[in-house]
């Protein structure tokens, strides 16, 4: 009768307000769950629990029970942030992965580059510290879909499809056949509006409600895993899940024209984004829609991102230290490397002294901006059989040379992509923020952050806005809305622009604003995916 996915007519949102509490996410179902548990008494935290877990059932293709997590959390007057990525297993030795042949990288699928899953001990570590409800109230709307089945989405459809049909050719290992049978019941990805449902990911989420997340770090969750991976043989094991605690850090923060934007610090990548606005904050900025403008983020992005790629890792590995790399004494200097043509970056030397995301906000003043992912869409390829666990990748992301600052070492935790953002002014919360995507969230970051504070743009019209990413050399992709004057003046710089038509691979958003008077929510929603702002 129609093609779900084809929209030919350019269509508009407008800002969402509402004044008891919203929540953003990439799915409508996910959001209306956290939604659901705000009517029921919950906080902000709670929703955010709640939407994370219902995500790991509603979008499997970006991350899952077993997904890494990270949150900013504003609450009781101050910014909070916990770092749920978990670390490798003690017996992923550099030279255990040389010895099966892997000289260059990690592998990025099977039993090898899987770390120990941080998203659950952040679920309910999140619920103990702050929450207003059990964990296992946060989790039921999670259950329910996961029991009852829901309608498969436009956007979830096209990427479970994607990955289907890459892996059924690549994946040929019995490790990988609990995916297919989890993921691919049929024989295939479900279709757009068909219901897909999986006792396994409810039983696993209601044991990890009922036990507060300990049955999958020390009972019968853990064993599962430790036994799957002996069998196959993995590094993963029981005592390394019984020694992840999520650990609670400072956010780390620059100020940016009177601002203050947050992010996580390292192991998370979130200084790329600092780093670049730290540099850009030097030029002034008259248009958005100019080559200037382009041309300069573009750069800036460019030397921020060499430098977090060398330095970036376990905060107790990295050679410099991110106050060196956010100082203003630096900033300056690397701007003063970018001129009028487009460079090859390096990395400088500071002076020595698939992924989801969501916003969640209530009629109290807590906020939260909170993700998880599985790294690389459904990550590993590792399903625990008949638990619904889907294992992320992140070793993949280590280094094998022994010189990097991210070299693999047993019980370190990587450079990681997923990073939440907030924005304060003043000492008083604007709201959290996020774009997810692998590398792109910096580049995503730092486009909203000057979307709404250099060019004065809503919520809304931050995130519709045409995006560009950076990947690697003079290489920069760009939407198919992206202004074709001006990417042609790109070219005329040097840059090497390509014209990406899946709009996907530049990220998805979510953006809830708070006014500091009113207290009034003001929301934006991806047009590149499913998403919804939901709200009360």
């Amino acid at each position: 009768m129609f093609d779900p996915q084809s929209y030919p007519y350019p269509s508009r949102r407008n800002v969402v307000y509402a004044k008891n509490g919203m929540v953003a996410t990439s799915q409508p179902l996910a959001a209306q769950a956290g939604l659901d548990i705000l009517k029921a008494g919950g906080n902000a935290i709670d929703a955010a629990i709640a939407t994370a877990t219902a995500l790991t059932v509603l979008e499997p293709t970006s991350n899952g029970i077993g997904s890494d997590a990270f949150a900013l959390v504003w609450t009781k007057g101050k910014l909070h942030g916990l770092n749920g990525s978990g670390r490798a297993p003690m017996s992923l030795t550099m030279e255990a992965v040389k010895a099966k042949g892997y000289e260059q990288e990690l592998p990025p699928y099977g039993v090898i580059p899987v770390t120990v899953p941080g998203a659950p001990g952040a679920w309910a570590e999140l619920a103990k510290m702050y929450g207003n409800l059990p964990l296992a109230a946060s989790l039921a709307p999670a259950i329910r879909y996961a029991e009852e089945g829901y309608p498969v989405t436009p956007t979830l459809a096209k990427y479970w499809k994607a990955a289907y049909d890459r892996f059924k050719t690549e994946w040929t290992d019995d490790v990988y056949q609990p995916w297919f049978d989890t993921f691919a019941p049929k024989g295939r990805a479900p279709r757009v509006g068909e219901v897909w449902r999986s006792q396994g990911h409810a039983d696993t989420l209601r044991s990890i409600a009922e036990s507060n997340g300990e049955s999958f770090y020390r009972g019968e969750l853990a064993d599962q895993i430790h036994a799957f991976f002996d069998k196959h043989g993995g590094y993963l094991t029981k005592e390394d899940l019984a020694c992840y605690r999520p650990e609670w850090v400072e956010p780390i923060s620059i100020d940016y024209r009177g601002y203050r934007v947050w992010e996580i610090p390292p192991n998370g990548q979130g200084l790329v984004a600092l780093e670049a606005l730290n540099i850009v904050k030097g030029f002034e900025f008259y248009h958005k829609d100019t080559v200037d403008t382009y041309h300069k983020q573009i750069e800036a992005m460019k030397l921020a991102f060499v430098d977090g790629m060398k330095y970036v890792t376990e905060p107790s590995d990295m050679s410099v230290s991110v106050e060196q790399l956010l100082s203003d004494e630096y900033a300056t200097e690397r701007r003063k490397e970018i001129g009028e043509q487009a460079l090859i970056p390096e990395p400088g030397t500071p002076p020595r002294g698939g992924t989801v995301y969501l916003a969640t906000a209530d009629g109290d003043g807590n906020m939260v901006s909170f993700i998880q992912s599985n790294y690389m869409g459904f990550g590993s390829g590792v399903v625990v059989p008949g638990t619904g666990i889907a294992m992320q990748n992140r070793g993949h992301n280590f280094s094998l040379d022994p010189n990097h600052d991210n070299a693999l070492k047993p019980g370190k935790r990587t450079y990681h992509t997923i990073i939440p953002g907030f924005l304060t002014k003043d000492d008083q919360p604007i709201g959290p923020f996020g774009v997810m995507g692998g590398f792109m969230q910096p580049q995503g970051h730092m486009q909203v952050m000057m979307n709404t504070i250099d060019f004065g743009l809503n919520p809304q019209a931050a995130l519709d806005a045409p995006r560009w990413q950076w990947t690697n050399g003079k290489q920069v992709q760009v939407e198919p809305t992206f202004p074709v004057d001006i990417a042609q003046a790109l070219v005329r710089k040097g840059h090497k622009i390509r014209v990406v038509l899946d709009e996907g691979a530049f990220g998805r958003g979510q953006i809830i604003w708070r006014d500091p008077t009113t207290g009034v929510l003001a929301g934006g929603t991806e047009p590149r995916t499913d998403g919804q702002v939901a709200a009360w």
